[in-house]
């Protein structure tokens, strides 16, 4: 299974993500992720979640070869897993500590734009390769880890951004090695289990009350645009230059 819940430290789960090569998540995935995430934050006992992978880098995102394979009903599924899975990162009754090694690209945004807190590796990067790939989303999130004009740049370029640079902007609490990234992002929710579970899952709740942005509706309104660029084909052509590995066609 791409998802595992680990229970080893009292009031402390762990979501794994595990999907070789580069975790980048299937309808099936997004929607245990959802479920995993919704699952620990039911649990009494618990009082916080750490979020976390295996492998080469935090998540890449989606599966865009399944979604070639399987046209309309597969980009309809992932967008409709990726909403889940967003949305349970935040609704997750509990703190979600997201701890980030490699590459964090594209859902792998939506995932840490949502989570409470962040702890990255060095060798961590974070970017959204969308105009890349045809689609856009997860503005949303990004733009809760960097400031407005930085999102926008990330946005329209598709270039990537080091850990170090949003640890400067405090939107990652801690950049770390890689062998240390674990044991820091327990170290962070050792400190939260001690609290009262009562006031730590109120505290969740109020924060997210006073948000500014309905991150649910503003990912699902960009979410909008994916479907138009599909619809008139212009997102084939990327999707089908990165599954071919050659340079898309940027003519349209």
């Amino acid at each position: 299974m791409p998802i595992e819940t680990l229970q080893e430290t009292e009031g402390i789960a762990e979501v794994v993500i595990d999907h070789p090569p580069v975790n980048a998540l299937d309808v099936a995935g997004w929607f245990a992720l959802a479920e995993a995430l919704l699952s620990a934050g039911r649990v009494q006992s618990n009082r916080v979640v750490v979020l976390r992978a295996l492998g080469r880098g935090f998540c890449a995102g989606v599966d865009i070869k399944e979604i070639q394979a399987k046209g309309d009903e597969a980009l309809v599924g992932v967008n409709r897993g990726c909403a889940a899975a967003f949305a349970a990162v935040y609704e997750c009754e509990v703190p979600v500590i997201a701890a980030v090694q490699g590459f964090c690209l594209g859902g792998g945004i939506g995932l840490c734009g949502n989570a409470d807190i962040v702890v990255a590796a060095e060798d961590a990067t974070f970017g959204l390769p969308e105009v890349d790939r045809g689609a856009l989303g997860a503005a949303t999130h990004l733009a809760r880890l960097v400031p407005q004009h930085k999102m926008r740049q990330m946005v329209y370029t598709a270039t990537p951004v080091p850990a170090a640079e949003l640890a400067a902007f405090g939107s990652v609490a801690r950049v770390v090695p890689l062998e240390q990234l674990r044991e820091t992002a327990l170290e962070i929710a050792r400190d939260i289990a001690e609290k009262s579970p009562s006031i730590i899952r109120r505290a969740k709740e109020s924060l997210n009350g006073i948000d500014p942005v309905d991150v649910k509706r503003s990912y699902r309104y960009e979410q909008g645009f994916t479907y138009e660029l599909h619809v008139r084909g212009v997102a084939d052509e990327q999707r089908r230059a990165f599954v071919e590995k050659r340079d898309a066609d940027t003519s349209r």
